[in-house]
């Protein structure tokens, strides 16, 4: 394959990123606003934006509110970044080329390691991707549901909609255009979560033995959904900081046309917490519609990307009904009501069948709670609120990561939300660290979950899933130290 030349965005990223090393833009300066950015370079905003992102994800730059952007003091706690794969270099072939395998005993691995966190069950947890119960807006969702309740005292004991709640899906319909997409009420089906429309849209496009293809690393849940559909993975190679590589999914396409779906985050992807620029969503949805390939696009942490908004969906380029746009309000609002929402394009009315005969009616009170906490001036005021603490909360982290963590540990800081995925150096297990942090009552989550390939076994995730308490600071020392271990008698055994 041809190396691609390189997108402007970088080309105008590696610019600043080359000023701050040479000490022409020090710690402190402000950097040029969006608007001046695009009057000097004579680029659209989606340029800018990306640009300032990837300077934001290597830390150079760091964006105050109602301020702008800054020149980021160095700190000598930050990691390097993680290692960018190179998918062009043709001497690593395991390395370009997807993987095919078929997920057999994923599922009994996942729950062995689940059934070890219940043995242990006041463990400090920094292995969820979940905020703490404190950053959600309880006490406003509870008077909300008193209010509905006492004008609608039936709501309990009726049926429901067939598809979700009217008012509901219309206001979902609006907030899509914030996405970059139209949808009409009509074809919004109501889902319990985000996890039951992921597996609606595999069952609507395969058959069990169909290949899928998704990300590598995944989120082990949908290795899970995979194996108890029968289907089989081929695993695309994705980057730290830019998520499914755009030229290794090309590559599959040709040589696997057998491919019926391609699943994918494109925002703070699980585990890598990497956000897909706006080119390479383009690219994918243009190659699959040719394809004739189903994107999947699973897209629960959209709200939680830092920037003065959020970004656009993969959707917003689909005008073929190729894109199968999955969420929930689990991550960003209400992880109780367990609430899900999809956009089916093409495959709507399968999809509306498959969720009759799976699990009928959604709870109804849950979605009217939300279709007034979501008109309200309440909601947006809560995902800054919450951008916000979740962004001192990963600071925080990437400051004890890189005080304790040995030589060789590389991270790429997330540009929102709260998981960590760590590189630890070569031949550390991350089982070996996971069940050593465990006996100490912390819960991390190894790298080999989120593959059937066994090319993660010294990673793993991490998270600051709230305000970070004494005990957590301390509980990464303590993982520090482990780390510290493994790393020396790893070495002892190679000399």
């Amino acid at each position: 394959m041809n190396v691609p030349d390189q997108p402007l965005y970088r080309q105008l990223a590696g610019h600043y990123r080359r000023s701050i090393e040479s000490g022409v833009l020090r710690p402190g300066d402000r950097m040029p606003s969006m608007r001046a950015f695009m009057r000097q370079h004579d680029v659209s905003l989606a340029t800018a934006t990306e640009s300032y992102r990837v300077l934001e994800r290597e830390s150079l730059i760091e964006a105050r509110p109602r301020e702008g952007y800054f020149v980021r003091a160095a700190s000598a706690n930050t990691l390097p970044a993680a290692r960018e794969p190179d998918w062009h270099n043709g001497s690593d072939a395991a390395q370009r080329e997807p993987l095919v395998a078929q997920f057999v005993g994923m599922h009994a691995a996942i729950s062995a390691l689940v059934a070890r966190f219940q043995q242990v069950p006041d463990a400090l947890n920094l292995g969820g991707v979940t905020a703490a119960d404190a950053l959600f807006p309880g006490e406003e969702l509870q008077k909300i549901a008193v209010r509905i309740l006492r004008r609608r005292p039936d709501l309990l004991t009726s049926p429901g909609h067939e598809r979700g709640d009217p008012q509901l899906r219309a206001v979902i319909a609006r907030r899509a255009l914030a996405a970059g997409f139209a949808v009409h009420a009509d074809d919004i089906v109501m889902t319990n979560g985000g996890t039951e429309a992921v597996n609606l849209a595999l069952r609507a496009v395969t058959q069990p033995g169909d290949t899928v293809a998704v990300e590598s690393p995944c989120f082990y849940g949908l290795l899970q959904v995979l194996e108890s559909l029968g289907l089989r993975a081929l695993e695309i190679p994705a980057s730290p900081t830019t998520g499914l590589s755009v030229e290794a999914l090309e590559f599959a396409l040709q040589q696997h046309p057998e491919l019926k779906a391609v699943v994918v985050v494109p925002h703070l992807q699980n585990p890598l917490g990497c956000v897909m620029p706006d080119a390479h969503k383009q690219r994918i949805v243009e190659l699959c519609t040719q394809a004739g390939v189903a994107v999947i696009e699973d897209d629960p942490y959209r709200e939680l990307v830092e920037g003065e908004s959020a970004p656009r969906a993969l959707k917003a380029w689909d005008s073929a009904g190729t894109v199968i746009h999955c969420t929930s309000f689990n991550k960003t609002l209400a992880p109780g009501m367990r609430v899900g929402w999809m956009a089916g394009g093409r495959w709507h009315a399968r999809i509306a069948m498959l969720k009759f005969s799976q699990s009928r009616l959604n709870e109804p009170l849950s979605q009217a709670v939300l279709a007034e906490f979501l008109q309200s001036q309440a909601h947006e005021r809560h995902l800054r609120r919450l951008r916000e603490r979740l962004r001192v909360q990963r600071e925080r982290m990437a400051q004890g990561i890189g005080a304790a963590f040995p030589e060789g540990t590389r991270f790429t800081p997330p540009p929102g939300g709260l998981a960590f995925w760590i590189e630890l150096p070569r031949h550390v297990s991350s089982m070996a660290l996971f069940d050593a942090a465990l006996a100490e009552r912390i819960r991390i989550m190894p790298g080999t979950v989120f593959s059937n390939s066994g090319r993660f076994d010294h990673c793993i995730r991490v998270s600051c899933p709230g305000p970070l308490p004494h005990s957590a600071d301390d509980a990464l020392l303590r993982i520090g130290a482990i780390a510290h271990r493994l790393a020396r008698e790893s070495a002892g055994r190679e000399a």
